[in-house]
């Protein structure tokens, strides 16, 4: 099987961190603004130094395009929505005037049933919860996520770094293709940079 890891700019930590700083202060940003909405802050998890490339954003592009169809039947249209392709992942904000704990229900429902779900973080933030803890699975009385790889708790096995990068690779790769079912020589190409922006 190929990998879908193969092209793409690599991440250090600094890369990583640095935006998930950004990503919080957009958050909380956004809280600030609509503070009676809901806020769904939508990302990828993706294993190793390669966090996007053309693969990795269809598969962020087809599950997001789900999610947000699913939440658009419980909610009124969004009140705003940012999306953003970057070198760090792909990512999306979207805002929308429905009560927390009927769109966590939606989003654990596509993490946990949709063919890609379970490589997505679907957080669920409000004002009146914290600007900084995004509404947790216990909250909504749901079982917490299992392991992409060996359906023990996913926290459990990253706390421990029970699988290897490579192993985890894998795995996405493997959801990429069944999703998918493309030739696995069909080259989608490398993004570059006119294509993508740093971090």
């Amino acid at each position: 099987m190929r990998s879908i890891f193969e092209d793409g700019f690599e991440q250090n930590i600094l890369a990583v961190l640095s935006w998930r700083d950004r990503r919080s202060e957009i958050q909380k940003e956004l809280l600030r603004q609509f503070p009676q909405k809901t806020l769904i802050a939508t990302k990828l998890n993706i294993p190793g130094p390669i966090k996007n490339n053309a693969r990795i954003n269809q598969l962020f592009e087809d599950g997001y395009a789900f999610l947000k169809k699913s939440i658009m039947i419980i909610a009124d249209k969004p009140v705003k929505e940012i999306r953003l392709r970057l070198r760090t992942g792909s990512e999306s904000f979207l805002v929308v005037d429905t009560a927390p704990k009927l769109i966590k229900e939606a989003a654990v429902k596509f993490e946990d049933n949709y063919p890609s779900g379970r490589l997505f973080d679907a957080d669920v933030l409000n004002s009146e919860i914290s600007s900084a803890k995004a509404l947790s699975r216990s909250d909504v009385k749901i079982k917490p996520r299992t392991c992409l790889v060996c359906e023990r708790p996913a926290k459990e096995c990253s706390r421990s770094r029970k699988h290897s990068v490579a192993e985890l690779q894998k795995k996405v790769s493997e959801i990429y293709w069944k999703k998918f079912g493309q030739s696995e020589g069909n080259d989608y190409g490398t993004i570059g940079s006119s294509k993508i922006k740093g971090s």
